[in-house]
């Protein structure tokens, strides 16, 4: 079974080799993705102070460590851990997090609270200023950012390792709402750590880079959070049936 740290590893380092987020020494992130990766690399993924907090407070919630592999699973793609979440708790973590950092912003970070989770799709589509950015006309640059950012999921069209080629649905924009669009194709990286994927496997992608396989109650439950927190930025109702097709 993958190791919380290993899996942590798999989402972490695209972002973090290419200076986003983490530690500054990449090779320090690249270590949590070998398959004897523990609970003692935990000052690694504590550099990530976005995630961090997410992880303590999905980990303390539902009384298991911040490295569960439950808990790092529920952060990045989403599990029943993140079902009946305690709003106050939920909503007083991120008031003490974000509150001074969103500045002016914070009102539309506060009400995505009440229907959103503490998933990195919450991070990307509520809290970070790249859909502000998109509003206020940059448009390309912004949609590039929070699409490449967001987990995205597509399915492997060939693999001739380490290149993986992906079909997949980019975010797109008509000025007034985010989507899911037609399926493109893609060349990424395959994740360090992992060997080649067969064609028709469903795969998760950050970034530049595939990250892993999903089962398919995986991608259902990504498919869930991404859904749902699209639902908060485009104003929507809550509809937590929907279910996008990949």
């Amino acid at each position: 079974m993958t190791s919380g740290a290993e899996l942590f590893g798999k989402y972490a380092f695209p972002p973090n080799v290419l200076g986003y987020c983490g530690p500054p020494d990449s090779g320090l992130t690249a270590g949590l993705t070998t398959p004897d990766a523990a609970s003692e690399m935990v000052h690694i993924v504590q550099q990530f102070d976005g995630a961090w907090p997410y992880l303590e407070l999905i980990g303390g919630l539902s009384k298991r460590d911040p490295l569960d592999p439950r808990v790092v699973e529920a952060y990045w793609i989403g599990n029943e851990l993140l079902d009946g979440f305690d709003t106050l708790t939920w909503g007083n973590s991120v008031d003490d997090r974000f509150r001074a950092r969103a500045g002016p912003s914070w009102s539309s970070v506060e009400s995505g609270i009440i229907d959103g989770t503490p998933n990195h799709a919450f991070h990307v589509f509520c809290v970070y200023p790249w859909v502000g950015l998109l509003r206020s006309g940059y448009a390309d640059h912004a949609l590039e950012v929070i699409d490449r950012c967001r987990i995205r999921w597509g399915t492997v069209e060939a693999c001739v390792w380490p290149d993986v080629v992906v079909r997949s649905s980019p975010l797109t924009w008509d000025g007034t709402t985010l989507a899911i669009g037609e399926p493109i194709l893609e060349t990424l990286t395959g994740s360090l750590g992992s060997t080649a994927y067969e064609p028709g496997a469903v795969v998760s992608m950050h970034w530049d880079y595939v990250c892993e396989e999903l089962s398919p109650r995986q991608a259902r439950n990504l498919r869930r959070q991404t859904a749902r927190h699209l639902s908060i930025v485009n104003g929507q109702r809550r509809d937590l049936s929907v279910v996008l097709e990949s």
